[in-house]
């Protein structure tokens, strides 16, 4: 079967190419997560030279993301990419129909029908998994979301208190989210706050 998902994924790279996040660094080719550090980085430190500035970083991480891929919706984002169909169906059904059951010795339980998400371990998954997230893409001069797989990073910089776009980026990321059936792992989604100067800081939540 994997060779099977590489002779699918040679075309399919360079279809969904255009549409890809510029700021997903994971799967792709000459980036890695060492890159996705120094953007970060590079981004906040210039950011904290200018005057009465600070630097807001908000990390999300979604529970189990590639288990929640909805086939329909992700057909749906590959038709707007224009991809031939009978690929599209392919894709779809690949996700689709994949009956498990758990065997303990001689016995085994009843078949249970999956239709979401995709298989652990397969060639396409992580493919499939950014192709999935692709459409929220943000990058202003003062605030950004990057990604590394299935963790994301919106990262803000905040003048004289003005965290307006911040958070109505945050506000944004998480209702798509929703949306897209991604599920937020609360306890492991943090803030943190940058900031030089010696003055007190109010810190406001979503």
């Amino acid at each position: 079967m994997k060779v099977m998902e590489r002779l699918v994924l040679t075309p399919l790279r360079p279809l969904v190419s255009p549409f890809q996040d510029p700021l997903q660094f994971a799967y792709q080719p000459k980036v890695g997560v060492d890159d996705a550090v120094i953007y970060l980085l590079q981004g906040a430190y210039s950011s904290l030279d200018r005057l009465n500035t600070t630097v807001w970083v908000m990390f999300f991480d979604f529970s189990s993301a590639f288990n929640t891929i909805q086939p329909r919706l992700l057909r749906a984002k590959l038709e707007k990419m224009q991809m031939d169909a009978p690929l599209v169906s392919w894709i779809e059904d690949h996700l689709t129909g994949r009956p498990q059951f758990v065997r303990l010795r001689s016995c085994a339980s009843d078949p249970l029908m999956s239709n979401t998400g995709a298989p652990q371990g397969t060639v396409l998954a992580p493919f499939l998994f950014t192709t999935y997230t692709a459409d929220f893409q943000y990058h202003s001069e003062t605030c950004h979301l990057q990604k590394y797989s299935d963790d994301t990073v919106i990262v803000g910089c905040v003048e004289n208190g003005q965290e307006d776009e911040y958070r109505e980026l945050g506000e944004s990321f998480v209702r798509w989210s929703r949306e897209n059936h991604l599920q937020l792992n609360v306890t492991k989604t943090k803030e943190m706050v940058v900031d030089f100067s010696k003055s007190n800081l109010f810190l406001s939540t979503f």
